[in-house]
């Protein structure tokens, strides 16, 4: 195997390690109610907890990936989150869970820093929207496999041993990790000894990062909230059954998940970067005018299955290329720090609308809710547009001196 095709592997298993730990926890949670006698809220929790310490910490973690190397920090990630995950299958007290799920989420919070700063460092420029849309779509592929999986395991062997099992399945990958890590190159600064140019205040107030976080966040709250509410809305709107509902959601996933791998092709097949923005803004505008589409026209079920892979997909089509955008927008160096900050958006911005576009359906309003989130990706293009205009003139600057 080629060294670029390990990178791609070594990366892509422990990024989809980490979004399968995110999910393995749901299906266990009417089993601790059973055991600990917690409450709905009380086994949510855990998730909140676990999301909120890893959206946090991948700033602060962006920063240190830069100054001391990524492979160390990917290698103890993996192995913290991995025995945080084996040790739940010990917990005696719901609070264990709790306290075990941060410390799984101090693990996760190092993927995203540690993984794009050895992409773009180990894998060459004409090759790297392949290889970002593969980083992408493992973690789409740990989403999916998660709750099967750990579910029928539980059948088999119950709670505890399932837990165990699949924590400790990510010690092989942490050996091969080790066993292979000259072959991750992580992207160098000149002086390693020195921070890089960009400080937590540069990240907060530069415009360009600013930008860029609102694209992010505005496009996750869109698909926050078409994953939470679509089923409900072709439901209670449309009057389709729950099934067909449900395929519509399943076709809109699949649409992202293929649109990914569609879209790390075609940012490698774009000659020059500078026509990447025209990419992200018609995929992006087309994944709001199928939603908006969706939302206000009388669709029946197969037709709204259709046009929510298509939303799907173009929605999943934009995201290798903006990833690149910003890898471009980011100083050399400093790729860690940048993907830390900018990555923390994804799960605020999914955090923040389920609550709000629930009122809108308890008040009766649910038509609203794909509309909604049709305005929130068109709203995201107010963002990307002037962020790339920023990026070429400091880059013409730069050029000049």
């Amino acid at each position: 195997m080629g060294r670029e095709f390990r990178v791609n592997l070594l990366i892509s298993m422990g990024h989809s390690l980490s979004h399968f730990y995110i999910l393995c926890l749901p299906p266990l949670f009417l089993e601790w109610q059973k055991e600990f006698g917690a409450s709905f809220a009380e086994l949510g929790l855990a998730l909140v907890v676990m999301n909120i310490v890893s959206a946090a910490l991948q700033t602060p973690l962006g920063f240190m990936v830069d100054r001391f190397g990524a492979r160390p920090f990917l290698i103890g990630g993996t192995l913290v989150m991995s025995l945080a995950i084996a040790a739940m299958s010990l917990a005696t007290s719901y609070w264990q869970i709790l306290v075990l799920g941060a410390i799984a989420g101090i693990g996760i919070a190092v993927f995203h820093p540690a993984d794009y700063s050895i992409l773009a460092g180990s894998i060459a420029k004409e090759r790297i929207g392949r290889a970002f849309a593969l980083h992408t779509f493992s973690g789409n592929v740990g989403f999916a496999l998660a709750p099967p999986v750990i579910a029928g395991l539980m059948l088999v062997m119950g709670w505890r041993d399932a837990l165990l099992f699949v924590g400790l399945a990510a010690l092989p990958i942490v050996a091969v990790i080790v066993w292979q890590r000259d072959i991750l190159q992580d992207e160098t600064r000149r002086d390693r000894k020195k921070d890089g140019r960009l400080t937590f205040r540069d990240l907060l107030f530069d415009r360009t990062m600013m930008l860029f976080f609102m694209f992010f966040m505005l496009g996750a709250m869109a698909g926050g909230g078409i994953q939470a509410w679509l089923i409900t809305v072709l439901h209670q709107v449309k009057g389709v059954e729950l099934a067909l509902a449900s395929s519509a959601l399943t076709g809109y996933m699949i649409g992202s998940a293929s649109g990914v791998l569609l879209g790390g092709w075609a940012t490698d097949a774009v000659k020059s970067r500078h026509r990447l923005l025209g990419v992200v803004i018609g995929l992006t505008g087309a994944s709001a005018l199928t939603t908006f589409l969706v939302g206000v026209s009388p669709v029946g079920g197969l037709t709204a299955i259709a046009m929510m892979f298509v939303s799907g997909l173009c929605a999943g089509g934009s995201r290798t290329p903006r990833d690149v955008m910003l890898k471009d927008a980011a100083p050399p160096g400093e790729i860690g720090k940048v993907f830390g900050y900018i990555s923390a958006s994804l799960p605020l911005g999914s955090a923040l609308v389920p609550v709000p576009m629930g009122l809108l359906i308890d008040y009766g309003h649910p038509e609203l809710v794909l509309v909604l989130s049709a305005g929130l990706l068109a709203a995201s293009l107010l963002c990307i547009g002037p962020a790339r205009g920023l990026i070429l003139r400091r880059q013409a600057a730069m050029a000049e001196k």
